[in-house]
């Protein structure tokens, strides 16, 4: 499919959930619980904010359907950053000033490290999509992930490459701003424990095209692996760029390197890569998920589009323990909390969040395998090993 084509694909669906959004949103009474999505529709990170809000309005949608939380019908309203942290502020206080419940987003690191000191301030419950091990570690206790946070996953990485005796050496190519320097940070950190050395260390730009010198000094490093942590436009020009340059080693990576839009931009090019994932639809109880998602927004849902799903389960879960719809008592008691599938389907695993709002569950060693995620192994959850 051509890279046009899918743009296009993705921006429509992105209307499509923007009109739903605006449906739901005149009914704004005291009997409905209000939600604000603050995301990124449009700039470098329409794939990650365009999944996340389809996620979390697939997930309401269901929650509506099945009678509300507490007998309260959801409300949304959406908002689009830009992939802009200083318009993410500001939306944030927009919807803080709207009475929002809950907020929902940003996806990007940079712009929820800018704009969840507006939700802290409020006291409104903050659920994002961003990764980067800062943001739980200022110790804002209004702010929740939707995934696992870096200094969690990359762990995992590193056991897995240091269990490959073929892989002695690695070259690290990262975004550079505040999702790929933490990412970078954590791998770095996380390697010098095992016996695979680092032996070069390549910058690259948010929305960079060209790369081609990024992929040249990997090869005169003579690394026998290439470790990726970009965003998912970049991933994908990374994997095209290695192919050409008859790049034969392993390439490894984080979720992003194997996302379906990466797959479906780098076509062949993604084909064996391999990635610790947090969340996906190829997973074990998430098929279900896939298929719903599949047939609402017409596109394969990538792991942004799990967070924001899971995200709006969490917190109504949290609400109905915490038996009323009080911000920080809810807030209290997502701290702690363990939900199950077995009490709460939609969450789609046994999920743990500590007092940091960092979360536990399991995860997944994946490889791309006809321009499909394959699950090649089942990591557990931290407090299970």
């Amino acid at each position: 499919m051509k890279t046009h084509t899918l743009f296009k694909k993705y921006a429509l669906a992105g209307a499509l959930a923007l009109a739903t959004a605006g449906l739901a949103a005149p009914s704004l009474a005291a009997d409905t619980l209000k939600i604000a999505e603050v995301v990124e529709l449009t700039g470098p990170g329409t794939t990650a904010g365009t999944n996340f809000k389809n996620g979390a309005d697939l997930a309401i949608k269901e929650i509506n359907a099945a009678g509300g939380v507490l007998g309260r019908q959801i409300v949304t309203t959406s908002a689009d950053t830009q992939t802009n942290p200083g318009i993410a502020k500001g939306l944030s206080q927009k919807a803080i000033d709207d009475d929002a419940f809950a907020v929902f987003g940003p996806v990007f690191s940079g712009s929820i490290m800018v704009s969840m000191d507006t939700t802290e301030a409020a006291k409104v419950p903050n659920f994002i999509g961003g990764e980067a091990a800062a943001i739980t570690q200022k110790g804002n206790p209004y702010v929740f992930r939707t995934s696992l946070t870096q200094a969690d996953a990359m762990p995992k990485v590193a056991r897995y490459l240091d269990g490959r005796k073929d892989i002695n050496s690695i070259a690290v190519i990262f975004v550079n701003n505040d999702f790929g320097k933490g990412g970078r940070d954590a791998i770095i950190e996380a390697l010098k424990s095992t016996h695979v050395k680092v032996v070069e260390d390549i910058s690259t730009s948010t929305g960079q095209v060209d790369f081609s010198s990024a992929v040249l000094k990997a090869k005169q490093s003579n690394a026998d692996a290439i470790f990726a942590y970009l965003n998912e436009e970049e991933s994908a020009r990374l994997l095209r760029e290695l192919k050409k340059q008859g790049w034969d080693k392993p390439i490894i990576g984080e979720t992003t390197l194997t996302g379906q839009k990466v797959i479906d931009l780098a076509g062949p090019a993604a084909e064996g890569a391999i990635a610790h994932v947090g969340l996906t639809v190829d997973a074990p109880g998430m098929q279900k998920f896939g298929a719903d998602f599949q047939k609402a927004y017409g596109y394969v849902s990538d792991h942004n589009g799990i967070k924001g799903y899971t995200g709006i389960y969490i917190l109504k879960a949290a609400i109905e323990k915490a038996g009323k719809f009080d911000r920080e008592l809810v807030t209290k008691t997502l701290h702690g909390i363990h939900i199950s599938t077995k009490d709460h389907p939609g969450v789609l695993m046994d999920v743990s969040i500590d007092d940091k709002g960092d979360l536990d569950r399991e995860s997944f060693l994946v490889q791309v395998v006809d321009g499909k995620q394959k699950v090649i192994e089942v990591l557990p959850a931290l407090g299970k090993k």
